[in-house]
């Protein structure tokens, strides 16, 4: 079993660093042209958004996305759609994914993998306890199973969120957000990720990459992410 183990994770590595390397050398003028329209549309900042997140083992690393929000802001690291906080050109890059094509190169570093886990800000990842620490055993990842049923997850905060206000929560909005986040988002989002890594696949993995790329449903843990 621990040979077989280590002969996946292997498998893993390769693929992680040949696919992200080809990844970049195909995709830059791509990322070099969205990084350009970053600067024009959202003026006063970098076209990157970089930030300390929790990977393997509860190591911090530098994770890159393209920035999508203001440059002055300040609030919780839960969005909604149509959060004042990100730009019109965010949301869409938001929306289609494309903000993450910077993390190819936290994958060809190492820091992250293709699939696992998404990576959590400090708070959160290092509050876990007991079985669900084998989280902090996996690589975060682009994408993965959690990633996949969440895909609309600022929407389906958003709907949260008008729901209690139409019920009669005064709360703010952001508080109402956080609140559904860590109740029923994030626990569902550890229960997949440990499931992931007890009943590891690398062909799930290709299945899972696939459903990312081409906006396909895949049958994990007993139902459709």
């Amino acid at each position: 079993m621990y040979s077989l183990k280590i002969e996946r994770e292997i498998l893993k590595f390769i693929f992680d660093r040949l696919v992200s390397l080809i990844g970049l050398l195909f995709l830059w003028p791509l990322i070099l042209v969205v990084a350009i329209m970053v600067k024009v549309k959202m003026p006063g900042g970098p076209a990157f958004f970089v930030q300390n997140r929790v990977g393997k083992d509860g190591k911090l690393f530098k994770c890159h996305k393209f920035r999508s929000m203001t440059v002055k802001h300040n609030g919780s690291s839960v969005s909604v759609a149509g959060d004042s906080r990100i730009t019109p050109f965010g949301a869409t890059l938001r929306h289609y994914k494309i903000d993450e094509l910077p993390g190819l190169w936290d994958v060809l570093v190492g820091n992250m993998s293709f699939v696992g886990p998404r990576p959590d800000v400090p708070g959160y990842a290092d509050k876990l306890q007991g079985d669900d620490r084998d989280v902090l055993k996996l690589r975060p990842g682009i994408t993965g199973p959690a990633t996949l049923k969440y895909r609309l997850e600022d929407e389906m905060i958003s709907e949260y969120v008008a729901q209690k206000q139409k019920e009669g929560d005064t709360r703010p909005s952001q508080e109402i957000a956080v609140e559904y986040n860590d109740t029923v988002i994030y626990p569902d989002k550890v229960r997949l990720n440990c499931y992931y890594y007890r009943h590891y696949s690398f062909l799930k993995d290709i299945e899972m990459i696939f459903a990312t790329v081409l906006g396909w449903k895949v049958k994990f843990a007993g139902e459709e992410v």
